[in-house]
C-alpha cells in the first residue's frame, strides 16, 4: 500500500460514502429512494469539486442532500490526505514517518518538517477565506430571500466557490447576478485565491506583514510563488480581452449588455475556467471560437496546492520555458533567473502527455456513445470534467448512462493526477545502476 494507492483509495472511499448518502430518501426533495448514477455522478462532482450535475441541485435535492454535497466539496478540496490528517490531529494522535510522506507528497513540499503547522495553517486559511466569503453573500441574498435561505445559499456557494466546485442552487447557476458586482467580486477572488494555492497565500500574507512591520529583512518570494502569481494574472487579463473581443458582438451572451456589464462578464468568464463551474452566461449561446478559448483554459487549469485542477499553471510555464530555450539555443531552461531541473521537465512533459491522451480517450468513447452529439460540446464536456472545472453546454444530463461513467472517470482522474494515478497502479518505481549510451534522434 503505497502513499499514492492510499490517496487513490481514500477518494475512491469518500465517493462511495457521498453516493450512499446522496441515495438516500431524505437526501431529495421527492423523499424517494434516489437513482444510483445520479447519485454517484453527483459524490464524484462533487469529491473531484468539478461541479457537473445530471439534475438541478436546488429543486432536486432537499436541504440534507445540499449539505452533503457541500461536505464532499470541502473534502475533496481539502483532499484526502489533508482531511483525514486534520482529523488524526483532532483526536491528538500523532504523525508518523510514512503519514509525513504522505502529506508530503499529497501538498507537494519540499520537506516533511512542521506537518502539522501546515494543516493547520490550510485548514485557518479555507476557514477564513470562507466565513468572509459568506459575509460579503449576505447583503445579496438576505434581502431576496431572507436570512435561513439567504445564509445557506451565501454559505454553499461561498465554499463552492473557494473550493472551484461550480454547483449552485438557482437554476440558471449566477446568470441572475451577472450585474451584481458584489457577487461578481466575492465569487471571483474566491476562485482566484482557491485556485492560486496555500503556499502562495503563505508568502502573500508574509510580505504583507513585513511590509506592515517595516522590517528590514522582508519576505522573498519563491520561484512557485513568482511563476504561479505571473501566469495568473497574464491569463486573467489575455482571457478577459479575448471573451470581450470575441462574445461582444453575439447577442446571447454579450451583445444585449451594457459596457458595464460586459466587462463583467467578460472578467468572470475569463475567471471561472480556472476552475470553477459557475457561469453568468449561457455557454451553450457561446461562439465556437469563445467555446475554445474556455477549453484551453480549462485545460491549463489553477496552480498547485490549490482546489483548482487542469495542467496547472507552473506546467504550462515549465513548457514554454523549454519552447523558449531551443528556440533560443540554449541547452537550460531558465524561470526568473533560475535554473530548471531536469526531473521537472520530464514531469512537465508527463503530465501534458498524460492529460492529452485522458482527453483523447474520453471524447473517442462518447463520440461513439452519443454519435448524435457535436463534436465541440463532446470535447468541451470531456474538458471540463477532467480539468474539474464544471462549465458545460447543457449537455450532461442528457447523455447516455456509458457516457456518464466515462465522465466519472474523467472527472476522479482529473482530481487525484495522472502521474499519481499510474504511480498507484504501476507501484513506486525501483532505483537502478544502468546507464545506457547517448545517441542523436531526429525530432520536429
Amino acid at each position: 500500500m503505497t502513499v499514492a494507492r492510499t490517496i487513490c483509495l481514500g477518494f475512491l472511499a469518500v465517493i462511495a460514502i457521498g453516493t450512499i448518502l446522496l441515495m438516500m430518501p431524505f437526501s431529495t426533495s421527492s423523499g424517494t429512494w434516489n437513482n444510483f448514477i445520479v447519485a454517484l455522478f453527483t459524490s464524484t462532482s462533487a469529491v473531484c469539486v468539478t461541479g457537473l450535475s445530471v439534475v438541478d441541485p436546488g429543486t432536486y435535492f432537499s436541504f440534507w442532500g445540499q449539505l452533503f454535497m457541500t461536505l464532499l466539496v470541502q473534502v475533496g478540496g481539502l483532499g484526502y490526505m489533508t482531511t483525514t490528517t486534520f482529523l488524526i490531529l483532532l483526536i491528538g494522535r500523532k504523525f508518523d514517518m510514512r503519514q509525513k510522506i504522505a502529506i508530503q507528497q499529497a501538498l507537494d513540499r519540499p520537506g516533511m518538517s512542521g506537518s502539522s503547522q501546515v494543516i493547520r495553517s490550510i485548514i485557518a486559511t479555507t476557514l477564513i477565506f470562507e466565513i468572509t466569503g459568506v459575509f460579503l453573500l449576505l447583503p445579496t441574498f438576505v434581502p431576496e430571500y431572507g436570512w435561513q435561505n439567504g445564509l445557506w445559499l451565501a454559505i454553499f456557494h461561498s465554499i463552492n466557490a473557494w473550493n472551484n466546485a461550480g454547483f449552485s442552487l438557482f437554476k440558471d447557476n449566477l446568470i441572475g447576478y451577472q450585474s451584481s458586482f458584489l457577487v461578481v467580486f466575492t465569487i471571483t477572488a474566491l476562485i482566484i485565491f482557491g485556485g492560486i494555492g496555500y503556499q502562495v497565500i503563505l508568502e502573500m500574507y508574509l510580505w504583507l506583514r513585513d511590509r506592515i512591520l517595516r522590517k528590514t529583512s522582508c519576505q522573498i518570494f519563491s520561484l512557485d510563488f513568482k511563476v504561479a502569481t505571473s501566469t495568473t494574472i497574464i491569463l486573467l487579463i489575455l482571457g478577459t480581452i479575448a471573451f470581450f473581443c470575441i462574445e461582444v458582438r453575439n447577442p446571447a451572451t454579450f451583445g444585449s449588455l451594457n459596457l458595464y456589464d460586459q466587462i463583467l462578464v467578460a472578467w468572470f468568464q475569463s475567471v471561472t475556467p480556472r476552475t470553477a463551474g459557475f457561469n453568468t452566461i449561457d455557454i451553450s449561446k457561446m461562439t465556437t471560437a469563445g467555446l475554445f478559448i474556455t477549453i484551453a483554459l480549462m485545460f491549463i487549469g489553477a496552480s498547485p496546492g490549490g482546489t483548482g485542477g487542469g495542467m496547472k499553471t507552473t506546467t504550462l510555464r515549465v513548457l514554454t520555458s523549454c519552447t523558449k530555450a531551443i528556440l533560443q539555443g540554449k541547452e537550460e531552461v531558465l524561470l526568473y533567473e533560475r535554473k530548471i531541473a531536469i526531473s521537472l521537465i520530464l514531469k512537465a512533459v508527463g503530465v501534458l502527455v498524460g492529460s492529452v491522451t485522458t482527453l483523447i480517450l474520453a471524447t473517442t468513447l462518447i463520440s461513439l456513445t452519443d454519435p448524435t452529439l457535436d463534436f465541440i460540446q463532446i470535447l468541451f464536456e470531456v474538458v471540463s470534467a477532467f480539468a474539474t472545472v464544471g462549465l458545460s453546454t447543457g449537455i450532461t444530463g442528457t447523455v447516455s448512462i456509458a457516457a456518464k461513467l466515462i465522465l466519472i472517470i474523467t472527472m476522479y482522474v482529473g482530481r487525484v493526477g495522472v502521474l499519481l494515478l499510474m504511480s498507484a497502479i504501476l507501484g513506486d518505481p525501483r532505483p537502478t545502476r544502468i546507464h545506457y549510451p547517448e545517441e542523436n534522434l531526429l525530432v520536429g
